[in-house]
């Protein structure tokens, strides 16, 4: 969990005379309503807003680019709203390509609790311009379902929601939408709404892919008060080689420390690709133009350091997690794969760092080779005596010269790293 200290060390690049000027060179605006207007709006103190729906117990590093988002205008002076949605999760917003399953009450609200508790963690509720947190549950639940068609639904076009692409992509589709799903951008642009009403609220933040639900709720704003509020969207990041963002063979990367461990998040940004390392570390840190462009050089002029990808991993991890695991993560990263030392790694990191790898569960007595053999290290027994008799591996970083030896040294909580060569490591965990 991120800590206070955290957020007291955090501020804005001074050399950006406008907090826009900021966002555009960290590569955070993809899109956005007037931009003078916008700038004008943001010379004074307002009120904004993002919503995060609780379609899973986690938020995930998506996410993490509209928090940071937040964080940065809360740090230009600006007051946040950081909405949960206790309501539109209960609905889900309409993917392209098949129907969400409906989660029930309870679940939501769980999950609800869990989104509210990560939003404190990136975003100071006690400071100056504090944020505060809401719940659409809170103001949607007041509505009649005659109250919600007459006095909500009555400013919207169909032939407009029908051109949202997510709906024309479902509509095209075997699947079809649903009502429910349909609904949904109703749902948000109510949000806007509300939060224009009871708090004076004049921009909402978002990804680009939310921009049809954005433009809902500045388009309801403009209808029933009369107002133009502002919209900033973000871009999708994706890497250079085209694949999704935050996501790691098909898995997402979650904020949370139960979903993703702070070494598999430390990991995860350490093998970030040269091409990719400088624009993340514009997104995902709080480091300077001028530091960044110092890391440019470095990548420029020796990737093999990886001194940027270094950096940025102990950057987010101590951003999401603590300055005390992102330094746990990095030794226990060291160890396996450089100089540091295995046994000085505690029992809780060293087992999530296993995790990681190649693992299985052993019993006592088991042989290298079969060990070898069982983690995928090695194909064959023959293989694996090979691989012993030319020198290539090890138990605990301890070569290993004979082709009938026993793993009977182990490292905190029974637990050893069996590697041949020096990248294809595996894990292995003894019966207690």
């Amino acid at each position: 969990m991120a800590e206070k200290t955290t957020l007291e060390n955090q501020q804005n690049d001074e050399s950006f005379a406008h907090i826009i000027d900021e966002l555009q060179w960290r590569g955070l605006v993809a899109l956005s309503t007037d931009e003078a207007q916008l700038r004008e709006a943001l010379n004074s103190p307002i009120t904004f807003y993002c919503g995060f729906d609780p379609t899973a117990p986690s938020l995930h590093l998506g996410n993490l680019v509209q928090l940071l988002t937040m964080r940065r205008l809360q740090l230009a002076g600006h007051h946040p709203l950081a909405l949960v949605g206790g309501a539109t999760g209960l609905i889900g917003d309409p993917k392209p390509s098949a129907e969400r399953n409906l989660n029930d009450h309870e679940t939501v609200a769980s999950w609800v609790e869990k989104l509210a508790d990560q939003n404190r963690r990136f975003l100071d509720f006690e400071g100056k311009n504090k944020a505060q947190m809401v719940n659409n549950l809170d103001w949607t639940s007041q509505y009649t379902a005659l109250e919600f068609l007459r006095d909500i639904g009555k400013h919207y076009r169909v032939g407009k929601m029908l051109s949202k692409d997510a709906v024309s992509a479902r509509l095209n589709s075997d699947s079809g939408i649903s009502y429910t799903e349909f609904s949904y951008q109703i749902l948000q642009g109510l949000d806007f709404l509300e939060l224009y009403r009871r708090y004076n609220c004049v921009l909402e933040t978002g990804g680009s892919d939310q921009w049809g639900n954005l433009t809902s709720g500045a388009d309801l704003v403009h209808r029933v008060e009369g107002a133009n509020v502002h919209l900033v969207a973000t871009p999708l990041i994706t890497n250079s080689d085209g694949k999704k963002f935050g996501k790691s063979e098909g898995n997402a990367i979650w904020l949370d420390a139960e979903l993703t461990s702070p070494y598999a998040m430390y990991q995860y940004w350490l093998n970030a690709d040269d091409a990719d390392v400088v624009d993340r570390l514009k997104v995902f840190t709080f480091l300077t133009r001028a530091e960044i462009a110092e890391f440019e050089v470095q990548v420029r002029d020796e990737p093999f350091k990886r001194a940027a990808q270094k950096r940025l991993a102990l950057e987010v991890t101590e951003l999401i997690h603590s300055k005390q695991e992102a330094q746990a993560a990095q030794d226990a990263s060291a160890a396996l794969f450089g100089a540091g030392e295995l046994k000085e790694l505690d029992e809780k990191t060293l087992r999530s760092a296993l995790n990681e790898l190649p693992n299985i569960e052993c019993s006592a007595g088991v042989t290298v080779v079969s060990a070898l053999v069982e983690t995928g290290l090695a194909e064959s027994n023959g293989q694996a005596r090979r691989s012993i008799a030319q020198g290539s591996v090890s138990v605990n970083k301890l070569k290993v010269t004979d082709e009938n030896a026993v793993i009977d040294q182990y490292l905190a909580g029974k637990m050893a790293v069996l590697s041949r060569g020096k990248k294809s490591l595996a894990g292995l965990f003894f019966s207690q």
